[in-house]
């Protein structure tokens, strides 16, 4: 048995194709996991568990039928579907977790995360970020009417192009001294994630001690896995 790990699907209606394979996904590869974590950005947009977007049905339903075959499925938020809440987990069948969270991985711990936390070098992101993880500023956005947070979710997208195409590439990903230091705080020198979108399994030490550090895919080209057992943990694109 292995523990499969994704992120950054973000799935939509300009993105059906992505919807498809990971359906897909789902019902094959995923069924023969011990668990799945998707650690973020499962969604490009969740406006709330009250308005369920009829593109979102079939991974929703998929989620389901996985969960009740016996694989663990754990979801965690990510900085674009941060709204998930109880009313999802039900849907899904999915437990949701922290960002971030821990797991004991075939006996090292692991720590799991988003990974936008990471990125401690592009200022303006973590004042959204912090924004958007507000209880107070949730319930204000959950508040308004669909039609309204429909043109905020534009609203915000297109501000996230913008800003993405005036940004160098190093300040959108993590800054190894905030790697090092989350793995000096908590001890745990092994850590997977997401967000950045440049998969890869990076390894060095911390205070003389091994680290690893396992970022995932995006799915805009195709899915990508991370599939750890008890050999140990690699990156594989799906049908490969």
């Amino acid at each position: 048995m292995s523990i499969l790990f994704i992120s950054d699907l973000h799935l939509s209606s300009k993105s059906l194709n992505t919807t498809v394979n990971f359906v897909r996904f789902l019902q094959t590869s995923a069924r023969k996991a011990e668990a799945l974590y998707i650690l973020g950005d499962l969604f490009e947009a969740w406006l709330g568990d009250d308005m369920v977007l009829p593109d979102y049905r079939p991974a929703i339903e998929a989620m389901k039928e996985l969960s009740d075959t016996g694989t663990r499925l754990y979801v965690m938020h990510g900085n674009r579907d941060f709204l998930m809440a109880e009313q999802f987990a039900e849907m899904t069948g999915a437990t949701l977790i922290n960002d971030p969270s821990t797991v004991d991985l075939y006996g090292t711990t692991t720590l799991l995360l988003h990974g936008d936390i990471l990125c401690t070098d592009d200022v303006e992101y973590q004042k959204f970020r912090k924004m958007v993880r507000d209880p107070q500023w949730q319930a204000a956005v959950l508040a308004k009417s669909p039609q309204e947070r429909l043109a905020l979710a534009r609203e915000y997208r297109e501000m996230s192009q913008s800003e993405t195409g005036q940004k160098a590439e190093d300040i959108m990903d993590v800054n190894p001294r905030a790697v090092e230091s989350v793995m000096a705080e908590t001890g745990i020198y092994q850590m997977i994630h997401g967000h950045t979108h440049r998969p890869a399994i990076h390894e060095f030490e911390v205070n003389g001690k091994p680290a690893k550090r396992m970022v995932l895919s995006d799915w805009y080209e195709q899915g990508s896995v991370l599939i750890c057992d008890e050999d140990g943990c690699k990156l594989q694109c799906l049908g490969k």
